[in-house]
């Protein structure tokens, strides 16, 4: 029995989240009918992170047992060749026994994009938070350090999560602005765009996510970001572990599965069982 390390990309707009689902198209369910058709039985996968419906990745990590002997390059083009289009398989590679996609995970980035324009064309809609309203990024960045470190995230963990502790370490959070065309090539350039435009990008690096952390912490910078609060707000949020003190959980549509780790950087603690 052979070891597998998968990782994939997806466009999650019309995709019920990773984990199959009674009703809907989900990536785990899609993936695990590719491999048992290939297997001839059910296999079943294991993802290093479970986005929700509407979320995207770019480098989602599952994990899975096969005996068929068909090379890591051949099996990669046969699942693209069964999948649809809007989740390909980037590379298959065999692993140690011991790998396990979610367990093995010392860090994930996941990466939200806010829209700061009059409009949102259709090209755009689908991968970006929408807000015309003015935005301060100084002052979000002000407030993002406040989440870096380790801390007891339960103010920002959305409802229907079990987990032993909301306790995470946040290695990095990062905001920065730019041209749309100079992050994502579908984005109107700015000659095209006549208002401008801004692409607000938002990273954030830790060794586990609760469920809907990164949407409420992304929901709770643009309430400072729009003025609706201070930046030394957010302390008080994560001290009370209220979720009803947060901002509002942002949009799906802007977050982005970045990649997972399976070497934990220095600054990061052993992974605490994210979701």
């Amino acid at each position: 029995m052979r070891r597998l390390k998968i990782v994939l990309a997806y466009d999650g707009s019309d995709l019920v989240g990773w984990q199959r689902q009674r009703a809907g198209r989900s990536v785990q369910g899609q993936l695990e009918d590719a491999l048992a058709a290939i297997e001839g039985r059910p296999v079943t996968v294991v993802g290093a992170g479970r986005t929700d419906a509407g979320v995207h990745a770019l480098g989602q990590v599952a994990s899975c047992r096969i005996d068929h002997p068909m090379p890591v390059a051949t099996l990669a083009r046969a699942l693209n060749a069964m999948l649809p289009g809007d989740i390909r398989v980037q590379r298959v590679d065999e692993a140690p026994e011991s790998f396990h996609a979610r367990c093995s995970a010392r860090g994930k980035t996941y990466r939200y994009l806010l829209l700061n324009a009059d409009f949102v064309s259709p090209f755009e809609r689908r991968y970006v938070w929408h807000l015309p309203h003015a935005i301060d990024v100084s002052a979000m960045t002000e407030a993002a350090r406040l989440l870096v470190g380790e801390h007891d995230f339960a103010a920002l963990q959305g409802a229907g999560s079990a987990v032993k502790t909301t306790v995470r370490t946040m290695a990095a959070v990062t905001i920065r602005e730019s041209a749309p065309v100079e992050t994502v090539g579908l984005f109107l350039s700015p000659a095209d765009r006549p208002d401008g435009g801004r692409l607000i990008v938002f990273e954030m690096t830790g060794n586990g996510f609760l469920r809907h952390m990164v949407r409420n912490a992304v929901g709770s910078l643009v309430d400072i970001g729009v003025g609706r609060r201070e930046p030394r707000w957010l302390a008080g949020v994560l001290a009370s572990r209220d979720r009803t003190r947060a901002g509002a959980t942002a949009p799906a549509s802007g977050l982005s599965l970045v990649s997972v780790e399976y070497e934990a950087p220095s600054s990061l603690a052993p992974l605490v069982g994210s979701l």
